[in-house]
């Protein structure tokens, strides 16, 4: 029937059945056209997710693309592995302005740096270049300054291939003087956040995926806007809360603070677990401030920044363990460290990671270890391995065996949270047990007997609670070489000094002895420092200045084959 049909019948029943049937036809359409549109939205999301999102745990690093005494430059590309977030600090105004950004490399040549960027991204790394900085203010007061920065941004990120970009603007750069953090009034503020939304807009048009979005305001300009809102004080507020769908982390900078209010309505002191805690609980469960309430972030868009050693800021460095102490009761996995309790009972286990200033001052080794701050990212954040049955070590061997001692060394695991290693002369029964409580593959066994054949072999404790230990080893067999008589009469002559130390140790043997080599072990039998001397003397000093303040030990190996032994104090 058609639809002229339909007009001309007068049998109702006709009419019935001819608009059912179109009807049904029309649902059909109507659900394939939503089914299209499912399918449309599924495959963006999922393009989305696949080519932009943010690795999760996060390690972020700020770069220096300079050379700083404190904190030597590194090569892009030979930052320490665990860095899956780096931002390249900084893209700063061209001189005479403060919205006109430029970048260039500092060190090594455009084409160097973007091969660099390239090889870390086919890692999965994602590099963002970071604005502005401490020292160079950014503020975008009209529509011209607004378009300036905006092309001048999009420049840089598509030469180099950024990911993403972050807001590092402080100072004067982001600053409030009326409406409120849900609509703001000043320019700078409007200008920024349409900026960023323009770029972010661009970026996906000629890209097809999501520009990364990261934060680092200092906390008078997000936590501050409980005590004041105005001027600095809370001024970061409205250009969070209006890309807050756009922002992958917010890195709040935990340092070069003083004290700030918790929502608890008491005063936390940079430094400290509970400084940590209750600045991280601020921004994800929200406050109250004179423009407004501020809603929280998701735990996922948030990091914890911190410097990476005391001498990476000029306040705020805390210890490691307190660190972790604190990052742990944040995610929920381990007890309160100080007073301050969170809003949310068992916290946030989707913390998204950890921030620091920066990975230049990470890797300097007298800055509390070497990549200390990376190291304390993987204790906290790494998922413990599961292993069964528990891998027993492998590679087992003796080292720089002497007449009264002998370095063992395996290949360690990444199940093991510790070993055990026993040893006993060939032809007894009785072993003799030695425990390390790290996952190091290196024991000094002293004490031996010189001309003694000894057994030994070691194991893997996977598990503390309950205890879970590996199959042993293989039975290893090394054989100590003879004590020279003339050791056993001159040993005691080895004189070093000053005792503690805390720059040069001298050294001095009897006259008949020449000095070869000296090596230096910490208190846990790992070797730190080795020195050789081509030429044939006596007397000797290193330089010890680098080593952290414990004990020591120096070996002192000679022409003769003696070795002479002391323990030092490191001050």
């Amino acid at each position: 029937m058609s639809f002229t049909e339909f007009y001309s019948s007068h049998n109702i029943f006709e009419r019935i059945n001819f608009l059912s049937h179109k009807t049904t036809v029309m649902k059909k359409i109507i659900r394939a056209i939503q089914f299209i549109l499912i399918l449309i939205s599924f495959l963006y999301l999922v393009n989305e997710k696949s080519f932009a999102q943010i690795p999760n745990p996060a390690l972020v690093g700020y770069w220096h693309n300079w050379s700083d005494p404190g904190s030597p430059y590194i090569q892009l590309n030979a930052i320490d592995p665990r860095y899956n977030v780096v931002e390249v600090s900084f893209a700063v105004p061209v001189a005479g302005t403060d919205y006109n950004m430029q970048f260039s490399p500092d060190q090594v040549s455009q084409a160097t740096l973007i091969s660099q960027i390239q090889a870390m991204q086919g890692q999965g790394k994602k590099i963002l270049i970071s604005m502005g900085g401490a020292t160079s203010p950014i503020s975008l007061d009209n529509l011209n300054e607004k378009n300036s920065f905006i092309s001048s941004m999009i420049s840089i990120i598509n030469t180099y291939g950024f990911d993403g970009i972050d807001i590092d603007f402080e100072g004067s750069s982001v600053t409030v003087s009326g409406g409120t953090i849900a609509n703001p009034t000043d320019s700078k503020i409007l200008n920024l956040i349409d900026a960023v939304k323009q770029i972010m807009q661009s970026y996906h048009t000629s890209h097809n995926k999501k520009l990364l979005l990261t934060m680092a305001p200092e906390t008078a300009f997000v936590q501050g806007g409980q005590s004041s809102y105005g001027s600095i004080w809370g001024a970061y507020l409205p250009v969070i809360n209006a890309l807050r769908d756009s922002l992958d982390i917010l890195q709040v900078q935990l340092y070069n603070s003083g004290s700030m209010y918790g929502i608890d309505g008491n005063i936390y002191t940079q430094g400290t677990a509970d400084f940590i805690i209750a600045m991280t609980d601020a921004v994800i469960h929200g406050f109250n401030t004179a423009g407004g309430f501020f809603n929280g972030l998701p735990p996922g868009k948030v990091a914890i920044g911190l410097p990476s050693c005391s001498l990476a800021a000029g306040g705020g460095y805390t210890d490691t363990a307190v660190v972790k102490d604190a990052i742990d009761y944040l995610r929920g996995t381990g007890p309160r460290p100080g007073n301050y309790t969170l809003s949310l009972s068992g916290g946030y286990p989707t913390l998204r990671g950890m921030m620091t200033w920066s990975v230049n001052w990470d890797a300097v080794s007298t800055c509390n270890g070497a990549y200390s701050y990376a190291t304390n990212y993987q204790r906290i954040f790494s998922t413990p391995v599961v292993c069964n049955p528990c891998p027993k070590p492998t590679n087992l061997i003796a080292t720089t065996i002497t007449a009264s001692a002998a370095t063992l060394t395996w290949t360690t695991n990444q199940c093991a949270v510790a070993y055990q290693v026993i040893y006993r002369k060939t032809g007894t029964t009785t072993w003799t047990s030695k425990n390390i409580n790290t996952n190091t593959g290196f024991k000094i066994i002293t004490a031996l007997l010189p001309s003694t054949a000894y057994q030994w072999t070691v194991r893997s404790k996977c598990s503390s609670s309950p205890i879970v230990w590996s199959a042993w080893g293989a039975i290893k067999t090394f054989t100590t070489p003879a004590m020279k008589t003339e050791s056993v009469a001159i040993i005691s002559s080895m004189k070093i000094y000053p005792n503690p130390v805390s720059q040069l140790l001298f050294i001095e043997l009897h006259s008949d002895e020449e000095i070869k080599t000296i090596e230096v072990f910490n208190s846990l039998g790992e070797k730190v420092n080795t020195v050789s001397f081509p030429f044939e003397e006596s007397a000797a000093s290193i330089n010890v200045s680098e080593l952290s303040s414990g004990f020591y030990f120096i070996s002192v190996y000679t022409t003769s084959g003696n070795i002479y032994r002391k323990k030092f104090v490191k001050e």
